[in-house]
């Protein structure tokens, strides 16, 4: 309704910057942002059974595996740029409290292609595929909440994020 008022008054547009208006045009609603997390995490979720599927296929199991399991790792990971937009996806990726585990992830996924396309070392991007799928374990426990709180000293963190994923755990299993 703003914008008709502002269009209607002659004032369209005139206070905001570029930035804004692309933003603004760009939005999508809450309803169409959980639609495509769950599509894109439901794909990211597909590709890597596929891809552990794909695995036992003779000749180039080793190459699908990595391929399918790196798509299926950037598809999740694409999936919460719908919920929280792009740019706070990537703000949030490299604060201090998980800027080592986003390098991390990132240099395995891009060491497990490398691995398999041009080094052409199977068990290296075997083993970059297991470094993987701990590097984005560790990435997704950095978003546990209260469990990395800047304000406390950094034993009490440890031990509050080892709490933490000791009771996600423990009530699982229970």
């Amino acid at each position: 309704m703003d914008k008709l008022r502002r269009v209607l008054n002659g004032h369209e547009d005139e206070e905001r910057g570029l930035t804004t208006q692309v933003l603004d045009s760009t939005s999508l609603s809450f309803g169409t942002r959980v639609k495509w997390f769950a599509v894109f995490f439901t794909l990211g979720i597909a590709f890597s059974i596929l891809g552990s599927a794909l695995l036992w296929v003779p000749g180039a199991g080793i190459k699908l595996f990595a391929v399918f399991y790196t798509l299926g790792n950037v598809a999740a990971l694409t999936s919460t740029c719908f919920l929280m937009g792009p740019v706070k996806q990537l703000k949030k990726m490299f604060e201090p409290t998980r800027l080592i585990a986003t390098v991390v992830m990132l240099l395995c996924l891009i060491c497990t292609l490398c691995a398999v396309f041009w080094w052409q070392k199977k068990g290296l991007a075997f083993l970059f595929c297991i470094l993987q799928f701990l590097a984005m374990t560790w990435y997704s426990i950095s978003y546990i909440p209260f469990a990395s709180d800047p304000s406390r000293r950094a034993h009490e963190q440890k031990r509050t994020n080892t709490d933490a994923i000791i009771k996600c755990f423990s009530s699982c299993l229970n």
